[in-house]
């Protein structure tokens, strides 16, 4: 009754149509299904948008008119996503750290979309070309999207739906862009009080909906996505363990080389992040004092909660609804997997520390001649 009163406060022209889809509440990817497949039965002229939008995005003055005019000018753009904003409820702390977050996504974003190609299409704020959304393919991508693993078989995706959509784009040709300079308002509530314990909530999710689809993505080559684009999504699986070289180096110097070593990387860490917080005044009007703190611990934390993500991409939960993937399988093949998963990637990481000791000089490894001897003998 609300929403049919505020869309007759505005008065509409007789053309414009409020279409109501009720589904049960089976999750996002349905509800977007049965979306476009409404769009589909309305049959909508050709050329035509469709604005993707979630409940909780407020849309700035004119967005529309200054989105929409792109598609006209880009015969092959298939869909384009915008700067965000946010509002956010909590404590302080949650503020500053969704600031600096999109205040990063803003320049990388932008970076990215000169070559005509983006890394997401953002769920708060997507325009489409409709004949895209009305597509079969891709609904069904969007409704049920999948990938086969190496260890852990097959497994649907329970989040992600924009990535979906996105590598539906990108594998079919289409180009996409970044408007930054038009922006949409999110309101943003934190799934804990804690700081902490939210930060990581958002971050396991954000990441494991990018590395579920990153290598896919990776395989499509820079044929089809471009160079750019294509080497910023291998670096988005290698920066996971080069963003931990640092810290482990400077751990393992302040062991075996020197107790000063830590103190050198933390001086080094604080110059180098507050020269990124000064770049970070391209993207917005204001920085904080506290802008060097989040840059790394995103770093820090993000890195090490990406290496527990890779080598469990079937373990997914929607942070507001508490909604979980439900198992496929018998408890002891749950076991075995789950014990892979832990053997996996303790493995990766003593290897990791291995090869930088070793690197780095702080590790001798047993020379060609010990190795000969061990297998002759």
């Amino acid at each position: 009754m609300l929403i049919k009163q505020l869309f007759a406060l505005f008065d509409p022209p007789e053309h414009i149509k409020l279409v109501f889809v009720r589904i049960g509440g089976t999750g996002k990817r349905d509800a977007l299904a049965c979306g476009f497949r409404a769009i589909s039965r309305q049959s909508p002229p050709p050329g035509s948008v469709t604005a993707v939008v979630d409940g909780d995005s407020m849309l700035s003055d004119g967005l529309i008119a200054k989105c929409a005019p792109f598609f006209t000018m880009f015969p092959n753009l298939g869909a384009l996503t915008t700067d965000e904003n946010c509002e956010v409820e909590g404590n302080w702390l949650f503020r500053e750290w969704y600031t600096v977050r999109f205040a990063q996504r803003n320049i990388y974003m932008s970076s990215v979309s000169l070559s005509r190609r983006v890394l997401t299409l953002t769920g708060r704020m997507s325009m489409f070309r409709t004949d895209i959304i009305v597509d079969p393919e891709f609904i069904e991508r969007v409704e049920l999207d999948w990938i086969d693993h190496w260890r852990l078989g097959r497994f649907k995706f329970l989040t992600g739906d924009d990535k979906s959509s996105w590598y539906h784009l990108l594998s079919h040709g289409y180009e996409m862009l970044y408007i930054p300079d038009v922006d949409v308002i999110t309101i943003e509530t934190p799934p804990d009080p804690s700081f902490v314990k939210s930060s990581v909530v958002l971050m396991r999710r954000w990441f494991g909906n990018m590395l579920r689809t990153n290598e896919r993505a990776i395989r499509l080559g820079p044929k089809i996505m471009g160079w750019f684009p294509w080497i910023s999504i291998i670096d988005q699986r290698i920066s996971m363990w080069t963003s931990l070289t640092g810290p482990v180096l400077a751990i393992l110097a302040t062991i075996a080389v020197t107790p000063f070593a830590l103190v050198y990387y933390i001086l080094w860490i604080g110059i180098t992040r507050y020269i990124i917080t000064i770049s970070l005044l391209a993207s917005r009007p204001r920085v904080s004092a506290l802008y060097p703190f989040f840059l790394y611990y995103n770093q820090l934390v993000g890195s090490l909660v990406k290496t527990v993500i890779l080598f469990r991409l079937d373990k997914q939960k929607w942070t507001r609804q508490n909604t979980t993937l439900s198992a496929q399988r018998s408890s002891l093949s749950e076991r075995l997997i789950n014990f892979g998963s832990s053997y996996v990637h303790a493995f990766s990481i003593v290897l990791f520390v291995t090869v930088l000791a070793a690197g780095s000089g702080m590790l001798r490894l047993p020379d060609f001649v010990f190795w000969y001897n061990l297998i002759k003998y």
